[in-house]
């Protein structure tokens, strides 16, 4: 299996909608090449800032098929490919591995809760035979606060002793620092993204992989002065950033100050059942983020 090492800053790209639902493909890969051009080592792809469990298995295919037709650099790219139904989970991720993505973020199967390990071993089992012949790396992605379901310690032990170096990493969005440095100490290559650029400092040291995180939409130049040179200043603002989506709707906020930021209120639609920001939320989080950035606020 050929090594494609996915680290540093990566954004969890939002995915653009449009009037209709659909995904807006031409918005989606002008943003994904902003990000890569604007300090975004990789991207995620269709993960959960990305609705990717809002769109049909057809949908999340062009997603993936526009990223390759525009020339993005797939090497920097994972995309998520959980689903509830096995057999899709396994197809996506046999299709992102024929398009030639770094990496498969994968969720596990969510709407069955307090299944055993052996059917989450079972889970995985059914995606590397599916790419078998095309044996692209695997990430597991745990967020128990939407799956309901726990990538938890023994289980990812066990999962690396049976498939070995197919299960490359884990992306961490539970919030449990303890957690992620458990994770991380199971192996020196066994690659953890927190979901906070908070800890891109920690990362720099080696304590993480990098992070994974939904605003690194907004603030990936700010993070990768904090990767790339150590700048204590630069991630105390990116983490301001963060900090104004606290107690508000994160999906629907980044992609509100996407709209903001890049002059387009195409960018903030959202996908049932997210909602659009309220305007009161806009109104704060423009305001903070502006002040951040050293604009003037009215």
């Amino acid at each position: 299996m050929p090594e494609r090492t996915l680290a540093g800053v990566i954004a969890a790209v939002a995915t653009p909608v449009e009037a209709n639902g659909s995904p807006d493909l031409t918005r989606a890969t002008r943003l994904a090449r902003f990000l890569l051009d604007n300090g975004c080592d990789g991207l995620n792809v269709l993960g959960t800032t990305g609705e990717a469990t809002s769109f049909s298995l057809d949908e999340r295919k062009r997603v993936m098929d526009a990223c390759r037709a525009a020339g993005l650099p797939l090497d920097r790219m994972m995309v998520g490919t959980g689903a509830a139904a096995t057999a899709d989970a396994a197809a996506l991720t046999q299709y992102a591995a024929d398009l030639g993505f770094a990496g498969a973020l994968v969720l596990p199967p969510f709407y069955y809760k307090g299944v055993p390990d052996d059917g989450l071993v079972a889970y995985i089992d059914s995606i590397v035979q599916a790419t078998a012949s095309k044996p692209i790396p695997i990430y597991l992605y745990h967020y128990p606060q939407l799956s309901g379901l726990h990538w938890h310690v023994a289980l990812v032990k066990r999962l690396l002793e049976t498939f070995g170096p197919r299960i490359v990493g884990l992306k961490d969005s539970s919030g449990d620092m303890a957690y992620a440095r458990d994770a991380a100490a199971i192996s020196k290559s066994f690659r953890v993204f927190p979901s906070t650029e908070a800890v891109l400092l920690d990362a720099r040291s080696g304590a993480f992989a990098g992070c994974i995180s939904a605003t690194a939409n907004l603030n990936a130049d700010l993070c990768q002065r904090a990767w790339g040179k150590g700048d204590r200043t630069a991630l105390d603002a990116a983490v301001t950033i963060r900090k104004l989506f606290d107690g508000k709707p994160l999906v629907s906020g980044v992609k509100s100050l996407l709209s903001h930021f890049h002059g387009d209120p195409a960018l903030a639609r959202v996908k049932p059942p997210l909602a659009p920001f309220s305007a009161a939320d806009r109104a704060s989080v423009v305001a903070g983020y502006d002040q951040v950035r050293g604009k003037r606020v009215a």
